[in-house]
């Protein structure tokens, strides 16, 4: 079984990849967690001044969820807070880095992907990539710790259209909605972010660094009990997140009944 998140370096600057590109780099546990224990070991090493987060292969940064692993990670209420509280540490985890992070965005970046790259400082795109989040066909939501990133990086309006309408859209549209910083060609996308991470890598380290922690003092954070922590987990008790996860699976349009 292959590694699920590969590491290399050069210099002072590191890549890391989603790695299961036969499924578009799908996110299953082992690369959460996998993912998570990375970006701490990185942000521990001040030798470094820039990650450059990617997916492997071509197609895709990472096209969300493996929804085939649901039945038995993600099965009611109980399961999914477990499973969202380790995806939340992950997005923490790229979030808070002490050094500044940058997504190489080759191909489909939706879902669990977008939120990923939600959480880098930079995002730079190729022109045919596409973006989205389509869990309402799912019925499915985005629990708050995942919610943070990309209400953050849009805000309200932006956000609530992603995931009302659950489209999946042009890398044009998202620069538009300021999902991402730069498109470029698909074969400048690697020379384009790296040469992103170089620019950062040779300034200051310390600036950087305060530059990142500045802007997160600034950033409004909601203050959550723990009943409405608790109730981002709700969907996957209802029978909307049964038949949206059955419908996926089976490869046909699913049927939500009324409420």
């Amino acid at each position: 079984m292959s590694e699920p998140v590969l590491l290399t370096r050069a210099g002072d600057i590191a890549t890391v990849a989603l790695n299961n590109p036969r499924r578009l780099n799908a996110l299953d546990k082992p690369t959460w967690t996998r993912l998570g224990e990375v970006m701490h070991e990185l942000s521990a090493d001040n030798s470094l001044r820039c990650v450059v987060l990617r997916g492997a292969g071509d197609k895709a940064f990472a096209a969300g969820a493996d929804i085939a692993e649901f039945a038995h990670e993600r099965a009611d209420a109980q399961q999914a807070k477990i499973y969202g509280e380790l995806i939340h540490g992950t997005m923490q985890a790229v979030a808070n880095c002490k050094h500044p992070t940058v997504a190489m965005i080759k191909g489909a970046c939706v879902g669990g992907g977008l939120e990923i790259a939600a959480c880098c400082d930079l995002r730079i795109c190729g022109a045919s990539s596409r973006f989205g989040v389509p869990i309402n066909k799912l019925g499915l939501t985005m629990g708050y710790g995942e919610l943070a990133g990309l209400l953050a990086l849009v805000g309200r309006m932006v956000a609530l259209e992603i995931l009302l309408e659950g489209r999946v859209f042009d890398a044009q549209e998202a620069l538009q909605k300021r999902l991402i910083n730069r498109v470029v060609p698909d074969d400048q996308v690697e020379s384009e972010a790296l040469a992103s991470a170089r620019r950062i890598a040779d300034g200051a380290p310390l600036v950087a660094r305060w530059h990142k922690q500045f802007i997160e003092r600034l950033t409004v954070r909601a203050n959550l009990s723990p009943r409405e922590w608790d109730e981002g987990f709700a969907c996957f008790d209802t029978a909307d997140y049964r038949e949206g996860v059955a419908a996926f699976l089976d490869k046909r349009a699913p049927k939500f009944g009324a409420q």
